[in-house]
């Protein structure tokens, strides 16, 4: 699936900024067989005095960017073109959990795609003993891996409630957990927690997710979004997989992956620190066209 992606961050704030460091992780990865980034771009307006491209550890795609002169408002945009491969769900090659160890301790390797980084607790997800506990009541004897994750994503869809009142970008699992409410980063960050006190591997995957409107109307301007869902090691035959509590399913086309890492700390679209007084107002606006065939093949 071929797609044209737009983004749109704004800030507006109370008081002049004196300043500010920003890390933007807001462009798509390439990955090999999964998906392409074709061409993208990142703007940043007001220009800033300092800016530098890179990767971090885990291959995500960042923009440092530093600014010396006061500003009341900041814009951050992004363009890209994207091939999203299709997956072919084929045969469940995955052990059961209890044999996941054995598995994770014959593999040495600590490279960036390394299960190992992605076990233990982490800045944003601790392994709580409430929510291991409702990860325990999901197992159910002779499952594979691949089909104890599925059935937890499943649980946690029908079991929490969507809300975007109802938590904040701070809120912790164990919160999220008790009032059973919130929105897509809560739900990975409860589900990430209960793999991992499971002994199964499970980041944190930042994105876009294409949406559809409701029948016989048209599609909005600026309605798609950034999304977040898991990304759970499934063995070593099976690999890496993406399961999406929010809407029940496994990743799948309409899914646009920007990063992934141990938790949301490591791939939130826009972290930093400035100088100022009083608050700020954001916005937000994504769109994930698809790209018919004609017009794919005059671009």
């Amino acid at each position: 699936m071929l797609y044209d992606l737009r983004l749109t961050i704004s800030y507006e704030y109370e008081a002049p900024v004196a300043g500010g460091r920003h890390i933007v992780r807001v462009l798509p990865l390439n990955i090999p067989g999964l998906q392409r980034l074709v061409a993208g771009s990142v703007t940043v307006t007001p220009q800033p005095a300092e800016r530098e491209e890179g990767t971090d550890f885990y291959g995500n795609c960042y923009s440092s960017i530093a600014f010396r002169e006061p500003h009341e408002a900041l814009e951050i945009g992004m363009q890209a073109r994207v091939q999203v491969e299709p997956v072919e769900q084929g045969y469940d090659l995955s052990g059961g959990p209890a044999e996941l160890g054995a598995e994770l301790a014959a593999l040495t390797s600590l490279g960036p795609d390394s299960p190992h980084h992605f076990l233990a607790a982490s800045p944003r997800v601790v392994l709580d003993r409430s929510i291991a506990a409702y990860a325990r009541e999901t197992l159910v004897p002779g499952e594979s891996v691949i089909e104890t994750v599925r059935r937890l994503t499943s649980r946690i869809h029908d079991d929490f409630t969507y809300d975007p009142e109802a938590t904040k970008v701070d809120t912790t699992p164990r919160q999220a957990f008790d009032q059973r409410r919130g929105v897509c980063q809560d739900f990975t960050h409860v589900m990430i927690s209960a793999l991992r006190s499971l002994g199964i591997p499970a980041a944190y995957v930042s994105g876009y997710l294409r949406t559809e409107p409701p029948a016989g109307q048209e599609r909005l301007e600026g309605a798609d979004a950034m999304h977040a869902w898991v990304r759970a090691w499934c063995g070593d035959a099976a690999g890496w997989i993406g399961f999406d509590p929010t809407n029940d399913m496994v990743t799948g086309t309409d899914h646009i992956t920007v990063g992934h890492g141990r938790d949301y700390a490591d791939v939130a679209p826009v972290i930093g620190v400035l100088r100022t007084f009083g608050g700020h107002q954001t916005k937000q606006a994504v769109d994930v066209i698809p790209v018919k065939p004609a017009t794919a093949a005059a671009g």
